[in-house]
């Protein structure tokens, strides 16, 4: 990749960094339909994941390669510590993709010298030579990064540049691990590499950062001026504690004020070429992808994506956009795929327009997984006169969530409650091996009794820590989003669905989320206590944290 690509290269983390927010965890078939969705938007690079840290990390990452990884489409990236057994992990991994790059990385601050390495700067050095060598060996685009860098002596940083750029290093980041820099101090750390290490003329800088202080974004625009060509950023700016920079704002904002942004790269002040290579138009749909199959929602305030982004409450500013949009708004909401998005899809509606429609929404289901969805869509079609969008997100991010290999499936749930009577539930469900298992329980409420019943027969031990209820469209009929959060052993699970019976949503959500709990804890339904994790498996607390 040359050391200036003559534009701002998007890398994105949200399958990686994104993922290690608590209880965001995704599985193979939601991370392909992201992959596939970040693709369509356009971006450079997709770090698909970390492929040491499990086999269903690297299983997942490989899958991205040879799906999403093809002539045309974005460089599929690993992320492996400056260790052997993790870069051969790595190859392997990106193996199947036309375009594929490993980032290894090692810490530089002293702080994680002397409390996590536990190494000097000498031996930090050596490793950093010789492990991007090593990686060089296997690919030929290679990345690397000084974790930490915000923290780090910037001295020191810059002779492990210099020596990962001689051994081979096509591109060095700049992570500001902790959220620590300020936009002025982040640019002058940039503008320090750019000026001090005598090689950088031959490796692109990237920036990394996170939004502990709610500066990420600010300081990679200041990183854009003083010279990185590569940001490292997640949709919704999800990640580890507040998240990373976000996509959709670092985007926006160089579109909005490339007049601004244009002569630091080299460009004349009035050019109209975008400095990303960023599909606009398909940013809304990305971000709304990722919320439903994560889990997480979208704050209402949130920059660019949130539901009051280009809502106008004020007289005078609903009088002056009524006048001219301008007035009030800095970007046209369709620049970001945002329309009005009623549709007239109801249970007259055919499978060709609800495939049709669920492609535009950035969906593409396997025929078996297809006519499942469609069949609920029917049931929820004899329920609604009109299916909206986000109805059909909600069916369908349900649909891939239970693409997982279960343990349980629900076949049924009813309730008994009222203002006299002790809320009581009765739950069936299908376990691997089809036998039915069913419970009676009380609780608090329908669903406290729902929950009661389910963890009686999976006698999984956890503890509910988050159960939210929201309305997908609006009316009487509208359907009911949960999202449950269980945690066990410090890790969260999340299970989410939708139905216009909210007990039912619920059921099914607590369901995901013990699914999830079940494959991914290591649990047994028999022996609840926790399994060792297999060689080249990594516990969530071990994991890198960039």
């Amino acid at each position: 990749m040359a050391r200036d690509p003559g534009r701002v290269l998007i890398f994105d983390t949200t399958l990686r960094d994104g993922e290690q927010s608590p209880g965001a965890s995704l599985n193979l078939e939601e991370k392909l339909a992201i992959a596939q969705q970040l693709s369509r938007l356009g971006v450079d690079i997709i770090e698909a994941g970390f492929p040491f840290a499990s086999p269903g990390d690297f299983n997942a990452v490989q899958r991205i390669a040879q799906t999403v990884g093809t002539a045309e489409g974005p460089v599929i990236c690993g992320l492996a510590r400056a260790a052997k057994g993790d870069i051969k992990a790595c190859a392997d991994a990106v193996a199947p993709a036309a375009h594929r790059r490993i980032h290894t990385f090692i810490a530089t601050s002293d702080i994680h010298l002397e409390h996590k390495l536990r190494k000097s700067r000498a031996e930090v050095l050596s490793i950093a030579g010789e492990m991007v060598a090593y990686a060089r060996s296997l690919v030929d685009d290679v990345e690397f990064s000084c974790e930490d860098a915000g923290r780090s002596d910037p001295e020191f940083m810059y002779q492990v540049i210099e020596v990962a750029i001689a051994a081979g290093a096509t591109t060095i980041n700049i992570p500001d691990t902790v959220g620590y820099t300020t936009p002025s101090e982040f640019g002058a750390l940039i503008d320090g590499i750019n000026r001090h290490v005598p090689n950088i003329d031959q490796a692109v800088i990237s920036v990394h950062g996170h939004n502990d202080l709610g500066l990420a974004v600010a300081n990679f625009l200041e990183a854009v001026k003083n010279g990185a060509r590569q940001l490292e950023c997640t949709i919704n700016g999800i990640g580890e504690r507040a998240g990373n920079a976000s996509l959709e704002e670092l985007v926006m904002a160089m579109h909005v004020r490339r007049s601004y942004f244009n002569p630091f790269l080299g460009r004349d002040v009035s050019s109209s070429e975008p400095l990303t290579g960023i599909r606009t138009e398909e940013i809304y749909k990305t971000s709304r992808l990722v919320s439903n199959l994560t889990g997480m929602a979208v704050q209402p305030n949130k920059a660019i994506v949130g539901a009051n982004a280009f809502a106008h409450e004020s007289g005078i500013h609903q009088d002056g956009v009524l006048k001219n949009r301008l007035t009030y708004e800095i970007i046209d909401a369709r620049t970001i795929g945002l329309a009005d998005n009623r549709i007239s899809l109801g249970k007259l509606s055919g499978r060709s327009a609800f495939r049709a429609r669920l492609e535009e929404l950035g969906y593409n289901l396997e025929r078996e997984d297809l006519d499942d969805a469609f069949a609920r869509f029917k049931e929820l079609a004899d329920r609604k006169r009109e299916i909206s969008d986000r109805d059909l997100e909600a069916i369908v991010s349900e649909q891939v969530q239970q693409q997982d290999q279960a343990t349980y499936s629900l076949k049924l749930v009813q309730v008994s409650t009222g203002t006299s009577l002790q809320p009581t539930a009765t739950v069936t469900l299908l376990n691997s091996e089809g036998a039915e298992l069913t419970e009676a329980a009380i609780g608090t409420g329908p669903v406290d009794a729902v929950c009661q019943a389910l963890n009686q027969l999976a006698q999984v031990p956890n503890e509910l820590v988050e159960f939210s209820v929201k309305s997908v469209t609006e009316g009487i009929d509208a359907m009911g989003e949960v999202t449950i959060r269980l945690r066990a052993d410090g890790v969260l699970y999340s299970g989410h669905a939708a139905d216009t019976d909210i007990v039912v949503a619920s059921a099914q959500a607590f369901v995901n989320a013990l699914n999830r709990l079940v494959a991914g804890s290591q649990h047994s339904p028999l022996h609840p206590q926790k399994a060792p994790l297999p060689v080249g498996e990594m516990a969530p607390a071990d994991r890198p944290r960039l």
